[in-house]
């Protein structure tokens, strides 16, 4: 139970009817979770319009109504809070109904298009090996410490955001590592939250069906930064062409890594092969375990954060050594063929250009580069025959197949996909819908040292088709497929 009046504290209040001074039980932006002496919050999401469901709220046992347009009818006993914007408002409200967890413990977030979940993962790995209690907000799971949290989203909405972080606080948290979304910083979820520091890792084109064009997608991202306080940290990679739009009007430190422009963090890969990367990192050697020159990058933003928390170069750079990214990023598996398969989550043309290009300089000889990819169903078109090209152009042989359609023509993806591709591309590849299929025949095409790539779904362990989410594990097909080959 919380008074009103104390959660209400920073929001933009436009009017209130009735009364401020009662107890509230919960905040819910679903009608279907409302108990009685409930906050019901109206947002209007791309498919439903919250204000449509108040009548629904109040029959459940709502007291307080927040919302941006003021209902014709309103029932006395409840009490009305008109507001400019209402997913603004939720947030700061869960914020102060749980205690304000962020001030509690060391909060950093990472954004950018590629590598947030691989940052956040090793942070959150790295200070744990360190002796920290730590928290996990990312696409591939949440963590508590040591306790596990399925993931819904790369980010909670506002009210599981502010429970989670709480949940985090009463277990002894002192670091939480999130993973910020552009959705999440345009929806206002993060609003309220303070954060001790930022980091960004680069910007492709993704989320274009969401945010209509790339200079919004860009913005949305700086917004982040922009409301950083003069306390924190701002940490950008300067190789990135978009990486020093970030920090133009932060108040926080502002701080830089690359590999090859002059930065506070600078890298230096001196060996990349399949054992892992030797790199210099402000001139001092260190031996990793991660593969490839994107994960030089985020071994560098790393490491900044880790210095910029107050943690000895020499333990940090000690512990980064030893450990594994995250599950999907650049994971692999050897047969007893010696077939290489690599699983990774690349889902924009820029990430898998990026792993296409770290498995070219993988290679030893005249390994065949066999690529099986596909793209998500409801999202950004733009990408499908940019992606479709890249993979032609950077493999020997590809797969286009079904990714996750949601409620679209697995054919009529592939088909988007196909479009513009050059003559020589178009005698690269074979189009197999079915996933499961497509990578039975790329083990099947598959000769000893060659090297297949299934891209797209990472460590997601289902399909998303029609509404329905189906088993399915890249890596567990990959691996009974290669053990097929043993029979």
């Amino acid at each position: 139970m919380k008074s009103l009046q104390s959660i209400l504290f920073g929001v933009a209040l436009r009017e209130v009817v009735g009364t401020t001074q009662q107890e509230v039980t919960t905040i819910e932006i679903d009608s279907r979770k409302i108990i009685k002496g409930a906050v019901f919050v109206a947002i209007k999401g791309l498919q439903a319009d919250g204000h449509s469901f108040i009548p629904t709220a109040i029959e459940k046992g709502a007291s307080v109504i927040v919302c941006e347009n003021k209902p014709t009818s309103l029932v006395d006993a409840v009490t009305y809070i008109m507001v400019e914007n209402a997913q603004e408002a939720v947030a700061i409200m869960a914020h102060q109904f749980y205690d304000e967890p962020s001030t509690h413990v060391k909060l950093v977030g990472v954004t950018g298009t590629n590598g947030k979940t691989t940052v956040a993962t090793l942070l959150y790995k790295l200070f744990s090996e360190l002796g920290y209690t730590c928290g996990l907000i990312s696409t591939v799971q949440n963590h508590i410490g040591t306790e596990i949290i399925a993931a819904t989203h790369t980010t909670p909405d506002a009210i599981q955001l502010n429970a989670l972080l709480h949940k985090m606080v009463e277990a002894g948290c002192t670091h939480v590592f999130m993973e910020v979304s552009s959705h999440a910083i345009h929806q206002h979820r993060i609003t309220g939250l303070q954060f001790v520091g930022g980091a960004f890792t680069n910007i492709t084109h993704d989320h274009l069906d969401y945010h209509k064009t790339f200079e919004a997608y860009i913005e949305a991202k700086k917004t982040f930064f922009d409301k950083l306080p003069t306390t924190a940290f701002a940490l950008t990679n300067v190789d990135d062409k978009n990486g020093a739009i970030m920090l133009a009007d932060t108040k926080a430190t502002k701080l830089t890594y690359a590999i090859h422009a002059p930065a506070t963090y600078k890298g230096k890969i001196l060996e990349n092969q399949l054992s892992g990367l030797v790199m210099l990192v402000n001139d001092i050697e260190v031996h990793c375990r991660l593969i490839g020159t994107f994960n030089a990058y985020n071994l560098l933003a790393v490491y900044g954060i880790a210095i910029q928390l107050g943690e000895k170069n020499t333990e940090v750079l000690t512990v980064l050594s030893a450990l594994t990214g995250a599950e999907g990023r650049f994971d692999y598996i050897v047969s007893t063929e010696k077939i290489i398969g690599i699983i990774d989550y690349a889902h924009t043309p820029d990430a898998l250009e990026n792993v296409l290009t770290t498995i070219a300089k993988l290679r030893k000889g005249n390994e065949t580069v066999i690529t099986v990819v596909g793209c998500g169903g409801d999202r950004d078109k733009t990408k499908r025959p940019i992606m479709a090209q890249v993979a032609c152009d950077l493999s020997n042989k590809v797969f286009f197949t079904s990714d996750n359609p949601r409620s679209e023509d697995p054919n009529e993806i592939i088909k988007d996909m196909e479009e513009g591709l050059t003559s020589a591309a178009k005698r690269k590849y074979i189009n197999i819908v079915d996933r499961k299929e497509a990578i039975k025949a790329a083990v099947s095409f598959a000769k000893s040292g060659d090297i297949i790539l299934i891209a797209g779904k990472g460590h997601e362990k289902y399909q998303d088709i029609k509404g329905v989410k189906h088993d399915f594990d890249d890596k567990q097909v990959l691996a009974n497929q290669f053990k097929e080959l043993e029979k």
